[in-house]
């Protein structure tokens, strides 16, 4: 086994124990140790996807010393290598671009505490992304329960702890049906392991055996992830839990946990299911339905709203959507769709909240559509970068978002079916009410009123600057560049299969 195969256990590891070690440490050193910790996982997971790119074959990694099926195991792939390292890029450049917020929105004793649930957070979302077990999985779905939730309390005000009370009430919803889903299956498989879970899946269904059951497994698991990822209409605590945390809560909540269950979920349906038995089961119908009506209630929602937080947070309900639609065509093409609409709004959701939250900053701290205008000028770079944000997700060409809304066109052609002219028709529908309210927005920060808040001294911060500049080109490169990445996807779906 070459070393470099050694790496996705490293990052999973190391994250857990710098979650207990920053927990006596200074906010500072804090900080530090976890900037650092997020960069050398960033290295081993572009070390993976090299790696797998290269052999064009995934490996595995054997937990202690149990060979399967009684052991645990590590999985890694193109798709692995590809969630990972852009799941470790979008934490950084969180973290850089929200770390002034972090130390004036949160007590200065609770500042490690932050750290402490991002390491926390980015080992679970690796162990989700590497994990070839699949009660491990469910583990580390709690583990990133707790932590995302400890996240959104952090600023311990009223708002906070109620919207973490939400988020809680609804996730522990999801995660025990998720539970009961997985408890079923070991009853009718007696494996944990993926691989061997397929098997016998496989085994049953030419079988005609356990149909019935195995369609309430089906159920029981999408249903779950789909509460925990806020799928329409499960998403009553998203506005409160993005529009109240910090600027780095709310980009890495908004960006990447809900975006590590739907990963979850599609291991679920190629690793662990079968596209075959989870295709006919039609639960793929019930995605395709529910994330139609989640693009148009929450773009309706957006453009009822004043609060400008709020409203990228009720947007996030609508791509989502988008997501869930791409996945309900049950074929090939909108699999890929779907994944790179994962990459594209991890990318661009998460640099709107923290160019909102610099905008707002040089706008008396309000968050008010009233309150922000002109504050595109009062702090250029997150004036530029939520300009850039705005475009990607209402699906301008050179941005991200078009790309997504292009192969999300193609997969909705590809199927000739009802499902074609409904989403084609609901994606053009959906894009006109994208623009209705982020062009609004783009075209208030631009407005110069309010002068009264402008301060001569405001000096953006370096990190700032830099997360800015990187969530840019980020979005840039998603857009110009898009064929490698969704190639990159094709390849590691086809070694899922």
């Amino acid at each position: 086994m070459d070393f470099v195969c050694n790496f996705p256990f490293f990052c999973i590891v190391l994250c857990l124990a710098t979650g207990v070690i920053s927990s006596v440490l200074k906010p500072k050193v804090a900080k530090v140790v976890s900037v650092t910790l997020v960069s050398v996982c960033l290295v081993c997971s572009f070390c993976v996807l090299l790696y797998t790119v290269e052999t064009g074959e995934a490996f595995t990694y054997m937990m202690g010393h149990f060979p399967a099926p009684f052991g645990n195991e590590i999985r890694a792939g193109v798709l692995e290598g590809v969630m990972a390292t852009f799941f470790s890029v979008i934490m950084l450049l969180a973290i850089l671009g929200g770390e002034k917020y972090i130390k004036i929105d949160v007590e200065e004793p609770k500042q490690n505490l932050v750290f402490v649930l991002i390491n926390l957070l980015l080992s679970s979302l690796l162990a989700l992304v590497y994990t070839n077990d699949l009660f491990t999985a469910y583990v580390f779905v709690e583990i990133n329960t707790i932590a995302a939730g400890g996240l959104i309390m952090i600023r311990s005000n009223g708002h906070c702890v109620l919207a973490s009370m939400k988020y809680m009430i609804m996730s522990l919803l999801g995660s025990g049906l998720l539970l009961i889903g997985i408890t079923l299956q070991y009853d009718l498989t007696g494996h944990l392991l993926m691989s061997n879970i397929k098997d016998s899946i496989a085994v049953l269904a030419a079988n005609g055996e356990y149909t019935v059951p195995l369609t309430v497994i089906i159920g029981l698991m999408s249903v779950g992830i789909a509460i925990k990822s806020a799928l329409f209409p499960f998403h009553a605590w998203l506005a409160d839990a993005y529009g109240y945390s910090t600027a780095s809560s709310a980009a890495i909540l908004s960006s990447l946990v809900s975006k590590a269950y739907i990963f979850l979920l599609i291991k679920i349906m190629y690793r662990v299911i079968g596209t075959e038995v989870f295709w006919d089961s039609k639960i793929t119908n019930v995605f395709f339905i529910l994330g139609v009506a989640g693009m148009l209630f929450g773009s309706f929602s957006a453009i009822k709203e004043h609060d400008m937080r709020r409203m990228i947070a009720f947007s996030s309900v609508a791509q989502i959507g988008y997501i869930y639609m791409g996945l309900g065509f049950g074929t090939e093409l909108g699999m890929v769709a779907a994944v790179f609409h994962i990459l594209s709004h991890a990318a661009t959701k998460s640099m709107l909240f923290v160019a909102c939250r610099g905008l707002s900053e040089v706008s008396g701290n309000k968050k008010d559509f009233s309150d922000l205008k002109g504050s595109g000028f009062r702090n250029k770079p997150a004036g530029v970068a939520f300009s850039v944000g705005a475009f990607s997700m209402v699906g301008v060409p050179l941005f991200a978002g078009f790309i997504s809304k292009l192969y999300l066109t193609s997969a909705a052609l590809e199927t000739m079916s009802v499902k074609m002219a409904v989403a084609v028709i609901v994606l053009a529908i959906s894009t006109i009410l994208n623009a209705l309210y982020f062009i609004r927005a783009v075209i208030s920060i631009y407005t110069p009123r309010n002068e009264h808040y402008r301060d001569a001294s405001f000096r953006p911060g370096k990190t700032f600057c830099v997360g800015m500049v990187c969530f840019i080109v980020i979005n840039f490169v998603l857009g110009l560049a898009s064929f490698p990445i969704i190639n990159a996807i094709e390849q590691g779906l086809h070694m899922f299969s």
